[in-house]
């Protein structure tokens, strides 16, 4: 039989997984009555677990949320993946969260078997981060904490919104999504005045408080993911084409990501494909990889582009 430090520890442990505990499948696992589960529960309590019990034959013990946050247990590969997130979180695009994540992480090293400490340790000193070719903006962990209460709450927020060129608008809307793209933030809303839905970069808003009022939610007309890929993607692209594709719109969209750009079905054999790049050339040679045949509607330069590839393309191809 377990003493009863280690067996506190051991209940604590089953409570915590997502569930009710009956009293009699307790006692079973830990080889003791269900008197000693109920004084072991009182001793839980005493040092701050807010155990709950409720009566009936569905009834049980579970684990719920207190006023501050006791001791957590966690298993081997709970322990690791925590270590993992919070090694990244002290890298990443959150300003705020780097020292409170290093001194969350040498709490958990701290107290971490030598097996545990020598894997973290081994991912940390054996992988190289590539670092992005610009450094990507920062956004404030309470900024993103405010915006993801306001779309759970569907309260309305006021935001003082700087666009990409500079200007600088408030605006009303009614918060939906937060989407992580690469290392951007981005705000997917129902913008109140347009009447229209609009994605915004978070590092370029300031949330004007108090929220409110309180709004019926509205379905997004599409995926946030698609389109907050595409937005960002047309938004960067210094040239736009738009490309008649000789090949069924389900066969395009399966050989592109959502972020390359939109397809749309003219009939079961054709589609208008709405793409760009930063160069004319890297577009041109992107088309053709797409292994079907197509014919570019705009602009003119990228005709001309295709044709300069097309002769360096034949000029390399040896007569037989």
């Amino acid at each position: 039989m377990l003493e009863t430090s280690a067996r506190l520890l051991r209940l604590l442990s089953l409570l915590q997984a997502p569930r009710e505990w009956p009293g009699s499948e307790l006692a079973a696992r830990l080889e003791v009555s269900t008197r000693t589960v109920r004084n072991d529960v009182e001793r839980l309590r005493a040092l701050g677990y807010p155990v709950h019990a409720t009566r009936g034959s569905a009834g049980g013990y579970r684990l719920g949320a207190g006023t501050r946050l006791p001791p957590l247990l966690l298993d081997d590969e709970e322990a690791v993946a925590v270590a993992v997130g919070l090694r990244t979180a002290a890298g990443g695009s959150i300003t705020g969260v780097e020292e409170t994540s290093l001194r969350a992480l040498a709490k958990l090293e701290q107290v971490m078997p030598d097996r545990l400490r020598r894997r973290v340790n081994a991912l940390q000193n054996y992988t190289v981060p590539v670092p992005p070719d610009r450094p990507g903006p920062q956004v404030a962990a309470d900024t993103l904490i405010t915006l993801t209460a306001a779309c759970r709450d569907h309260e309305r927020l006021r935001l003082d919104y700087r666009n990409h060129d500079g200007t600088e608008s408030r605006r009303v809307v009614e918060p939906s999504r937060l989407v992580a793209w690469g290392r951007r933030w981005y705000l997917v809303a129902w913008d109140v005045d347009r009447s229209d839905w609009r994605t915004f970069r978070v590092d370029r808003l300031v949330p004007r408080p108090p929220a409110g009022p309180r709004f019926t939610p509205r379905e997004p007309p599409e995926d946030v993911v698609a389109r907050v890929t595409r937005g960002v993607s047309s938004a960067a692209w210094r040239h736009r084409a738009e490309v008649t594709v000789h090949a069924p719109a389900d066969a395009v969209l399966a050989r592109i990501n959502p972020a390359v750009g939109t397809v749309e079905a003219v009939d079961e054999d054709t589609c208008v494909l709405r793409t760009g790049s930063d160069t004319l050339e890297s577009l041109a040679v992107h088309l053709g990889l797409l292994g079907v045949d197509f014919t570019v509607t705009d602009p003119p330069e990228l005709v001309d582009a295709l044709r300069v590839l097309g002769r360096r393309y034949a000029a390399a191809t040896p007569r037989r």
